[in-house]
């Protein structure tokens, strides 16, 4: 389709409203090939061939040839560009020239295990020689086909969670599997980040040690979306140096990005036009045009809804068009998933609204036209979703829809910005002693630690050995530590959280009550107190009651079209100071912080313009959390000088606080409930920014922020400056603070958009700022006195490097002491 004409089409519409707010034109690139040094087996060229695969692209060539030679590589190319063979060649090769050879795909979804399985059964069908015996094993593979895996499986697909808890445990029954295992690929490597990430890693560490039992030595080849730092991320991983690969050679046919702005309402400056609505609009008039499109929404309601207003104005048409388009989510069996999956490769589909189910690698053939309603969360996220449309090397067509939230609006006014940016860093620590701790005593299961090991799982390993002992869990004989109790430690760890306690989700369901999910207790009190709406699976859960003392959460669900967001009274302390500089003319500094927190009341925010719609009270007690933080101390002389315009210093602090929470997704690769924001003057004597993550120990996001504190409160300038709000709004500083506490009068209002200003362009050495207009300071307004400019340094001695700090150690002992086996 000649995509410059639909767009002048629209814009010469009647009803167009000056949506389309930046076009970007990507060229066409054109293929590039590279030859292997001594070629392919015959067996692998004859079915290539067969294929439509008559020469690799050069990271193909480039991928392999390092393989050969023994390292270990990291492939970071564009969707679609058949990094896949970079690990199904060398892998058939190795199963072609050893007859025991053995090979463990590890994958982040069961969707995308399967979906791979059918592309290594294609070379079976091609070539008799490459029939091998291979399958998925996870939850969902019948007993019968387990036990022939575990006794012949050449190939193993399966997911970190089955890795972790059922294969690993069991090592003896899989004795053959491990002493012949040559390549370990972990796909899609990008989503292994955060808290997910760190305990993946620890994963990896623990299947090092029973190959290495085995006398394996395996390879290990990554393959990730556009990432800034996939060899940090690839070493942090799998522990070993890694080649990295990204010299793209497929080709790509020319794309057009349209960024989409939804017009403002009738009389207002401030509310737009649904963004549902839009992506309703433009996915009809495409699959009216015979244009095979794909819409990527962030909730299975939203999916269910497009596909149905979709449905309805397609039946005006012809029933067949109608017909022409399917919703794809979560919930669905896995028989309609994969029909669903068949129709679109096979051109029966002209359109289908999915969540992010889709946005991984699952084979669905060559789209036309890919449209992203709301900003994805990540820039790899917006390039991966983009990318599933042009998938050959025709035109295709990008549209990214904005939600009225500061990034999406911040990247309509700048789209440079995107288009420019590096992709995120994503971070993980798995030496975090909160993660780590559990999967030691998994270790320890599977085969005894020695001493020789001594840091297995980071510098607190011998302490934790000690702590394990101490709570008869674990035991030292003739230098070696064996684990003294019985049962599955594996079962008691999760993959997708760290702290304890945890509570569980329960929903009543016709037939009986389901678990639906578990939460760490300082997650559950942001996301599962009374009456919050929860979002499992891109489905909404309203809680009906939180049960601190039974550590469970009751919902129901419910389809509402607003959202909660808990309002926290939050206070820092400072442990110990890992690291600081000067930056510009503020102070910034890293290191332990305890964060206290009581979250007092929430906020209902509808959906789509995320106004607000009511708040209520919540009786929860106060929550301790012992982790990393940033912060920053601002320049005594920007404090004075925003009191000279009559602003409350602190008030643009909270604003530039809501700002930093949503503009540090663009830097790490988080989510905005990893990482909190507060304004604290105890520890430093003057109001001071504080970031940190929310998870015991951290996980890295507020050490990237400090490594990165230019960027980000740039880019903190970039969406207050250009927010075309007076008085600030939700799309920049923040939504009216809510009515509570003694804090000189400010509260009820929005952050002080005119102060978070006069900061902001102080911290960044801009030209001063001048205030459109004074605001009413009251008298005696508390906490802000920037007169008092000493810093006040922490009383704590510092730790020593090796014993373990005493309130981890406090933590780690209770948590230690929680697990039942």
């Amino acid at each position: 389709m000649d995509f410059a004409r639909f767009l002048r089409q629209i814009r010469n519409a009647y009803d167009y409203g000056g949506q389309i707010a930046h076009v970007e034109s990507i060229p066409v690139r054109e293929p590039r090939f590279a030859s292997v040094e001594g070629g392919l087996h015959p067996t692998l060229t004859d079915a290539l061939r067969q294929l439509g695969i008559e020469r690799l692209y050069t990271h193909q060539a480039e991928a392999l040839t390092a393989l050969r030679g023994g390292a270990h590589v990291t492939v970071v190319t564009s969707t679609a560009s058949g990094k896949t063979l970079c690990y199904q060649i060398p892998t058939l090769e190795a199963l072609i020239l050893d007859g025991e050879a053995t090979a463990l795909y590890l994958f982040p979804t069961k969707a995308l295990a399967q979906d791979q399985a059918r592309g290594l059964l294609r070379f079976g069908e091609i070539a008799p020689a490459l029939q091998f015996m291979s399958g998925t094993y996870d939850g969902d593979t019948p007993p019968n086909l387990r036990r022939r895996l575990r006794e012949e499986g050449r190939v193993i697909l399966t997911n970190p969670d089955m890795l972790h808890q059922g294969i690993l445990p069991n090592h003896p029954r899989w004795a053959r599997f491990f002493q012949n295992l040559r390549y370990v690929v972990l796909d899609e490597m990008h989503t292994y980040r955060g808290v997910f990430g760190s305990h993946v890693a620890n994963v990896i560490r623990r299947l090092s040690r029973i190959c290495a039992h085995y006398g394996a030595d395996p390879q290990f080849v990554c393959s990730s979306a556009t990432i800034a730092n996939p060899r940090e991320l690839a070493e942090g991983l799998t522990g070993r140096g890694m080649a990295l690969v990204d010299n793209d050679g497929s080709p790509r046919g020319a794309r057009r990005f349209v960024f989409w702005n939804p017009p403002f309402l009738e009389g207002s400056t401030s509310d737009r036009r649904s963004s549902n609505t839009e992506a309703r609009w433009l996915l009809t008039t495409l699959i009216q045009a015979r244009v095979q499109t794909i819409a990527f929404v962030r909730a299975r309601t939203t999916a269910e809804v497009i596909y149905h207003y979709c449905q309805q104005d397609l039946s005006r048409t012809g029933p067949k068009l109608a017909r022409a388009i399917r919703a794809y989510r979560g919930g669905y069996l896995p028989t309609e998933r994969r029909e669903i999956e068949r129709m679109l490769f096979e051109g029966e589909l002209l359109g289908v609204v999915s969540t992010n189910a889709l946005e991984l690698g699952i084979d669905i053939g060559g789209l036309d036209a890919a449209l992203v309603v709301g900003y994805p969360g990540t820039i790899a996220s917006m390039w991966q979703q983009a990318g599933r449309a042009g998938r050959k090397a025709d035109a295709s067509l990008a549209v990214f829809i904005a939600h009225n939230a500061p990034i999406d609006q911040f990247l309509m006014r700048d789209p440079g910005y995107f288009f420019g940016q590096s992709p995120e860093h994503a971070t993980i620590d798995p030496n975090n002693p909160h993660v780590a701790v559990g999967h030691l005593r998994c270790a320890l299961r599977e085969l005894p630690v020695r001493g020789e090991e001594g840091e297995m799982v980071g510098e607190f390993t011998g302490a934790m050995l000690e702590i394990l002992e101490e709570e008869g869990q674990a035991k030292q004989i003739d230098g070696r530590w064996y684990y003294s109790r019985s049962g599955y430690p594996a079962a008691e760890v999760s993959l997708r959280n760290i702290s304890d306690p945890t509570y569980t989700i329960v929903v009543e369901r016709d037939d009986g009550p389901e678990v639906i999910g578990t939460l760490d207790e300082i997650s559950a009190f942001f996301q599962l107190h009374t009456h919050a709406v929860y979002m499992h699976n891109a489905q909404t859960y309203f809680v009906d009651v939180l049960d601190v003392e039974r550590k469970v959460a009751r919902v129901s669900q419910q389809g509402l079209d607003y959202y909660t967001q808990a309002v926290d009274k939050t206070t820092v302390r400072v442990h110990e100071t890992e690291m600081e500089s000067d930056w510009r003319v503020s102070r910034i500094c890293f290191g332990e912080v305890s964060v206290s927190t009581l979250v007092m009341m929430f906020k209902k925010v509808k959906f789509e313009d995320r106004d607000s719609i009511g708040w209520e009270n919540l009786d929860l007690p106060s929550i301790a959390l012992d982790t990393a933080g940033c912060w920053l101390i601002p320049p005594v002389d920007a404090l004075r000088r925003c009191r000279e315009f009559g602003r409350v210093p602190s008030e643009g602090l909270k604003g530039i606080a809501n700002v930093l929470a949503e503009v540090i997704p663009l830097f790490a690769m988080c989510d905005v409930t990893d990482i909190g924001t507060t304004i604290d003057s105890s520890n430093t004597g003057r109001p001071t920014l504080f970031v940190y993550d929310r998870h015991p120990g951290g996980v890295g996001f507020s050490e990237k922020v400090y490594e990165m504190m230019e960027e980000v409160i740039a880019a903190c300038l970039m969406v207050v400056s250009e927010c075309g709000c007076e008085e600030g709004c939700p799309s920049c500083v923040g939504a009216p603070l809510p009515p509570m506490g003694d804090d000189g009068g400010t509260q009820g209002t929005i952050p002080d958009k005119e102060a978070a200003l006069v900061l902001l362009h102080a911290l960044l050495e801009r030209e001063a700022y001048i205030p459109k207009r004074p605001r009413f300071v009251p008298e005696g307004t508390p906490g802000d006195d920037p007169v008092s400019a000493s810093v006040q340094s922490d009383a704590s001695a510092p730790m020593p490097v090796h014993p373990m700090p005493a309130n981890v150690e406090a933590k780690i002992r209770k948590k230690v002491r929680g697990f039942r086996h």
